[in-house]
């Protein structure tokens, strides 16, 4: 079952790819730690890893968008 492409609504991660990482367990278990000690997934401490990585040697694209905030929303200050 497929829906039209301007008809569906934007989900979670669309647009984004995914990766099959293979990692050392214990290398695994350092990135989970420090993700953790940062407030994050192991999957986003990856990206941020990655991305401080391309920057620092001038290959960061140009047209890569910011990275994605998740939890939960702001709280209305209408209340």
């Amino acid at each position: 079952m497929t829906e039209e492409a301007g008809e569906s609504a934007p989900r979670r991660g669309a647009g984004r790819k995914s990766v099959l990482l293979r990692l050392d367990p214990a290398v695994h278990s350092a990135l989970q730690r420090w993700a953790a000690d940062d407030l994050r997934s192991v999957n986003a401490q990856i990206e941020l890893l990655l991305r401080d990585a391309l920057r620092e040697a001038g290959r960061a694209p140009r047209d890569a968008g910011p990275v994605p905030r998740r939890g939960r929303p702001p709280k209305d200050s209408g209340d």
